[in-house]
């Protein structure tokens, strides 16, 4: 039988690929076909009006591709040397992997070229059935209307479907992205608090070390004073002139001295008392910096969950709209079926009167 259609049938392209088909499973792995490069070539039935897609290879003679092309299929280039369609009514997906990109390119040329001439032909057909059957039989008028009909119908409810699950991907990653930009901020601001946290420990760390280095020497200079101040007493009581005069003078600047270096310690004690506060008063800002910081974690979370929520309902939507395409194909390739069918009582029926 199929060297009866090779032999009414036309090749008009020829080219030489790996064959792949998908796993019918997994719906994901290819299958190899062949097991080396074998020739695909496309074939046009003049008398039927069809244009197919055949490869043959193998030990024995069998069929690797028999695929009728339809207006509804597509040709997709997945790389640069590697392309695919699908076969509705074969349930199967086939793959074609090339030598070189300019054999990908002109085998993609030649569907195209291929899937506008069926188009043509199917829109003729539809024509001259029309005008035959409007003169010997009314009913077969409808079938060629829903067929007209029928793509545009899937073209509708895909750009509808298409339209939807864009505005869904749009809202899903303004909202991730909200999150992500409150999210950075909000670490941006707690390693700088951290950060300012550590400077500040190290520096209360080492102003407490310098307190009480200073207390001790606060000390040391207050007993200086002291026995500085008796020393002055000693020699006012004794009311001596001359050196001891030069002397007073040398301990009474010496006192002045002191006193000022005790003032100044006095003022870094207050100073660092001072920083001591600001410390406190990070640490509650990186706390509550902390805080919201869990709090975002949290609303994070929450997008998360309604994000995987989304995605499911766009896999659902995905599904259904793809589970609508396949009934629609279906539609499709029982009218297509019909017209055939109607071609041939078509053809009957001249023949008839013509006899």
């Amino acid at each position: 039988m199929f060297s009866h259609h090779r032999e009414r049938e036309q090749p008009i392209f020829s080219a030489r690929a790996h064959v792949f088909q998908i796993d019918p499973s997994t719906k994901r792995n290819w299958i190899p076909a062949s097991k080396h490069a074998v020739s695909v070539s496309f074939f046009y039935d003049a008398n039927r009006n069809v244009y197919r897609i055949i490869s043959v290879g193998g030990t024995k003679v069998r069929a690797i591709i028999n695929c009728t092309v339809t207006p509804s299929m597509t040709f997709t280039k997945t790389s640069q040397k590697f392309g695919q369609w699908a076969d509705s009514r074969a349930n199967t997906v086939y793959g074609l992997g090339f030598a070189t990109e300019q054999q990908l390119h002109q085998f993609a040329e030649k569907f195209k070229e291929v899937k506008d001439a069926a188009r043509l032909a199917r829109e003729k057909s539809q024509d001259k059935e029309l005008a035959n059957t409007a003169l010997t039989i009314a009913a077969p008028q409808s079938p060629p209307v829903m067929c007209v009909n029928g793509p545009e119908d899937k073209l509708f409810r895909s750009q509808s479907a298409d339209i939807t699950l864009s505005s869904e991907k749009e809202r899903i990653k303004k909202m991730l992205s909200e999150g992500s930009i409150c999210e950075m901020n909000l670490e941006a601001e707690l390693f700088t608090l951290q950060d300012s946290n550590s400077k500040l420990v190290a520096a209360l760390h080492e102003a407490n070390a310098n307190v009480e280095q200073w207390k001790k020497q606060l000390a040391a200079y207050q007993e200086e004073t002291e026995r500085l101040r008796d020393q002055v007493a000693e020699l006012e009581t004794h009311g001596g002139h001359g050196p001891s005069d030069l002397l007073k003078d040398e301990l009474t600047q010496s006192l002045e001295e002191l006193e000022s270096l005790l003032k100044a310690k006095d003022e870094e004690i207050h100073i660092l008392q001072s920083k001591k506060a600001d410390y406190h008063e990070l640490e509650h800002d990186r706390d509550e910096a902390i805080r919201r910081l869990r709090e975002m974690e949290m609303r994070n979370s929450e997008l998360e969950r309604r994000i995987q929520n989304s995605e499911q309902n766009l896999n659902n939507t995905l599904e259904d709209r793809d589970r609508m395409d396949s009934e629609i194909q279906r539609a499709i390739e029982i009218l297509d079926i019909k017209i055939f069918d109607l071609n041939d009582l078509r053809q009957s029926l001249v023949k008839l009167i013509d006899k």
